[in-house]
């Protein structure tokens, strides 16, 4: 695991309730199972009034953060004109991105960043209602009908349940595509939606599912300590016949348990290439003897 990564949510006046909890849960639940997160919370005030009527308590004192860590602006519910964050908050969060810190936002989050200058020259989504509203803002290139998008260190989403395919997103980024499906398991949710062109995991994909044989089959071969396993013996592991444990695989995902293994070695394979490993390094990196077993194969 990468060392820990403090997610810092800004919270203004008549937040919604969903904004902040969708994507907190998703960082907490990941912590619990390892990654390195801690989430703090900062307004203007030690309580902040939610548009759902619930108060929220939060520091008022922005902490020292360091480029790595991550300032989340969550969605309001507030009168026309109101930027939901004061201007000495849209500084702080302009200063950790002048500082190279990495920034997100939920909802109308997208337009207190683009007040502070964040947006300018970039991509970025919010909601459909404030679409309009954001391209006001110049020089920001506004995507409509997407769940987020992710440019560097910059990451907006539309607003609500897109919150957490963002911090998912985060997530898989973060710690890998096998983590960020057990989170969305453990909530859950689906493992993934398309937020815009980003690449698919097939960790993610083929994790849509409600079928608990076949997600504690993925645990299993999303491991890259794990070597290829037979049919019988990874049904074995698993308490089933291999016949069993194949029916369920293939309706819930779609693949053969021995398609969607290469699939993820191929991947493994691929991101490893990538990094500067030769093709034979990576085959044998991810339990195959040399390259040949890498080239696609029928299920």
């Amino acid at each position: 695991m990468r060392p820990t990564r403090h997610v810092l949510i800004v919270l203004p006046e008549h937040v919604h309730l969903m904004d902040v909890a969708g994507p907190a849960q998703v960082l907490v639940t990941a912590a619990d199972m390892g990654a390195g997160y801690t989430v703090g919370y900062v307004s203007e005030h030690p309580i902040t009034g939610s548009y759902q009527g619930v108060a929220l308590a939060a520091a008022v004192h922005w902490p020292d953060l360091e480029p790595d860590d991550l300032v989340l602006v969550p969605g309001w519910k507030a009168p026309a004109g109101s930027l939901g964050l004061s201007r000495t908050l849209l500084k702080r969060i302009r200063g950790h991105w002048d500082d190279g810190g990495r920034v997100a936002s939920v909802c109308a989050g997208a337009l207190a960043l683009a007040e502070a200058g964040v947006l300018t020259g970039r991509t970025a989504t919010t909601h459909h209602d404030l679409v309009p509203v954001l391209k006001r803002y110049r020089g920001v290139q506004v995507l409509r009908d997407v769940l987020f998008t992710c440019e560097g260190r910059l990451h907006t989403s539309a607003g609500i349940a897109s919150g957490i395919d963002l911090a998912l997103h985060l997530v898989a980024h973060d710690h890998g595509p096998a983590l960020a499906a057990r989170v969305a398991r453990t909530l859950v949710v689906p493992a993934w939606r398309p937020g815009s062109a980003s690449q698919r995991s097939v960790m993610l994909v083929h994790r849509n599912h409600m079928d608990d044989l076949a997600h504690r089959a993925q645990d299993i071969l999303d491991n890259p300590d794990e070597g290829p396993l037979t049919l019988e013996l990874l049904g074995r592991r698993l308490g089933v016949s291999g016949r069993t444990l194949a029916r369920h695989f293939v309706s819930a995902t779609g693949l053969t348990p021995q398609a969607y293994s290469r699939a993820v070695r191929r991947e493994r394979a691929q991101q490893l290439h990538e990094r500067g490993a030769t093709w034979e390094e990576a085959a044998r990196a991810v339990g195959y003897a040399d390259s040949r077993s890498l080239r696609p194969r029928r299920s």
